[in-house]
């Protein structure tokens, strides 16, 4: 069985607590528990000891990263532990520095990953209903969950990690159906594990 570390990118905020985001960690965990895979989850809300941080992404098969999706990209407090982390890791942990050689300076640049046999899920939580992706008339301009996210997927790829297929609830704050939403990440989990 697989070892997989499950991230809660969400920090708590007055009028967006988390609960859905925690439920999708903890159903994640439970059922990749019942599996036979083992889990460590994450959270934000955490002291991020860095050394273990290091430690967990060698540990792991899969990354899955759960998040919300604030103002077109992952939390604050997401990107200080990236900051932290995986800037740490830049000596060998998660990569050799950027790839690049002094022989050959312009060549390899983000080909230096040391994960190259871990994998990821992006889970993320929009406020932005599913109708405002994919559709060139709507506020996306036709670009896709995936497109709003290369960042994230360049920073994953910058580890040699492989991409899964992204996991998205939409509309969670205005319009949500949460029932739905849990069948189908059930379903999501029971397709790539």
């Amino acid at each position: 069985m697989s070892n997989i570390l499950i991230i809660n990118g969400h920090r708590y905020y007055p009028f967006s607590e988390g609960k859905l985001n925690s439920t999708l960690v903890d159903k994640a965990a439970s059922l990749l528990e019942g599996k036979g895979h083992k889990t460590r989850v994450v959270t934000m809300s955490e002291t991020i000891d860095v050394e273990k941080e290091l430690e967990n992404h060698q540990w792991a098969d899969f990354v899955i990263f759960q998040s919300p999706i604030n103002w077109m990209g992952v939390t604050w407090s997401f990107k200080k532990y990236m900051d932290e982390v995986y800037t740490a890791g830049m000596g060998g942990t998660l990569c050799n520095g950027d790839g690049r050689h002094h022989d050959s300076p312009k060549e390899n640049y983000g080909m230096g990953g040391t994960l190259t046999n871990t994998k990821y899920m992006m889970s993320l939580t929009f406020n932005a209903p599913e109708e405002s992706f994919n559709d060139e008339t709507e506020f996306f301009d036709g670009k896709s969950v995936d497109d709003l996210l290369f960042p994230m997927h360049m920073n994953f790829k910058f580890f040699g990690m492989k991409p899964m297929e992204t996991f998205a609830c939409f509309d969670v704050m205005k319009n949500a159906d949460v029932e739905n939403d849990l069948k189908r990440f059930e379903a999501h989990i029971n397709k790539h594990f």
